[in-house]
């Protein structure tokens, strides 16, 4: 799996370091310098870096920028085999106590991990998460990622299922052992592997805290256009399927997951329903409200299926002028 080994940092071979800072990086090389000085900038200095080249296109980019940093990293290259094998990777080679998950588009701010190694060891907890502001290319810029998603009450199997806490991977400072008694990271996940760790984590025992600060950015990669949303929201349901198919859930963790699924589909259709009404597929767009109508009692949903029966083209209209 690990093809080449750029370099290795002092500190891993010396005295083992407190954090292991584990970063996956595909096609990551024009963020991963701003990503890396947010770590070298760190209040807390025990720690190395892990940083797992998951067979990327822009290697050569990569490689050149980490050149640049010299201290504390240690370089790991592999074929491309997801993000859920690269952060095992980085498991594997980590010599800390604890570890911490960083995406290599996003950052932390200075005292990151002074605040949360100072949490996680005041909480007696295995795993601590905190707050993120919102950054890239996303009308949610500028927002923090718990404004968005809020944390409400203790991370439980439950919780997690029915999305009343969300974790952030980038703002995780947790101990290794547990994630290593619960077997890593899933590798056949392509996409939700750390909702999926957390969830067996938090099934296992685990003992979760969140720290109500913003202590790293968070970027988003996407536009938030129609069509991305509707893609985002059908690999949602496909991660909560091979929960389901795999996971042996009690029955209130079930019904907190059906719950989920059945408000994602609820989404999912009324995404679809905005997207055919704007291409003038008026028939589709009325399924598609009809079946959002399904998992949601929405007066607003029901004029809209209404008005396609009726006046399609003035709705279309009304609905342009709107996004205008």
């Amino acid at each position: 799996m690990i093809q080449a080994e750029v370099k290795t940092d002092g500190i891993h071979s010396a005295t083992a370091p407190t954090v292991s800072v584990i970063i996956p990086a595909y096609n990551a090389a024009k963020y991963i310098g701003e990503t890396l000085n947010s770590v070298f900038a760190q209040t807390f200095r025990s720690f190395e870096i892990i940083v797992i080249n998951d067979g990327s296109e822009d290697t050569e980019e990569l490689e050149r920028e980490l050149k640049s940093y010299p201290d504390s990293l240690h370089y790991i290259k592999q074929e491309n085999l997801g993000a859920a094998v690269a952060r095992n990777t980085g498991l594997h080679a980590a010599a800390g106590e604890f570890v911490a998950f960083l995406d290599a588009d996003d950052t932390w701010l200075p005292n990151f991990l002074e605040k949360q190694v100072e949490f996680l060891k005041g909480s007696n907890a295995d795993l601590v998460y905190a707050d993120a502001f919102l950054s890239g290319e996303s009308p949610l810029a500028g927002r923090t990622f718990m404004q968005m998603e809020p944390s409400r009450g203790e991370v439980t199997p439950e919780n997690l299922l029915a999305i009343r806490v969300t974790v952030l991977t980038s703002t995780v400072l947790a101990r290794k052992k547990p994630i290593f008694d619960v077997g890593l990271f899933d590798e056949t996940f392509r996409r939700g592997q750390d909702f999926d760790l957390w969830l067996r984590l938090a099934k296992a025992g685990a003992r979760f805290a969140y720290q109500p600060e913003v202590l790293a950015h968070h970027r988003i990669l996407e536009s938030g256009l129609s069509g991305d949303t509707i893609s985002q929201l059908k690999r949602t349901l496909a991660v909560f399927e091979a929960i389901k198919t795999k996971e042996v859930l009690t029955a209130s963790e079930n019904a907190a997951l059906e719950v989920t699924m059945n408000r994602t589909l609820g989404e999912l259709a009324l995404e679809n329903g905005k997207e055919r009404l704007l291409r003038k597929d008026f028939t589709g767009a009325r399924q598609s409200f009809d079946e959002a109508k399904k998992f949601r009692h929405s007066w607003k949903l029901i004029l809209v299926s209404l008005g396609l029966r009726v006046a399609p083209e003035m709705l279309w209209r009304l609905y342009n002028r709107r996004l205008a």
